[in-house]
């Protein structure tokens, strides 16, 4: 399992259900180079829940596109973004429901 530096990724709430990730990596890319931007889909519609995450390279960058994209408005929906939170394996599954 690839490892990654604390706080380099982001989650993204309250997207429009017509954002794709290329939309996402689009959103973020001005702030900083970009490892992975993906959106959680349902699993037995493949339709966007409206949240994913983005990865940056840096924590730099990811800091700073959180401090400019936190509660904007994109495609008529306030966003919010925030750090991601891991879930260590002693954590398991339990606590995801």
């Amino acid at each position: 399992m690839a490892k990654r530096l604390l706080g380099s990724q982001l989650f993204v709430s309250r997207l429009s259900f017509y954002t794709t990730p290329k939309d996402l990596q689009r959103l973020f890319s001005p702030f900083g180079a970009i490892t992975e931007a993906r959106l959680v889909v349902d699993p037995r519609t493949q339709r966007p829940k409206g949240f994913g995450f983005v990865t940056f390279e840096s924590d730099v960058d990811a800091q700073n596109a959180l401090k400019a994209m936190n509660g904007k408005i994109i495609d008529g929906r306030l966003i919010f973004v925030e750090v991601a939170k891991t879930i260590t394996p002693e954590q398991g599954d339990d606590n995801i429901k």
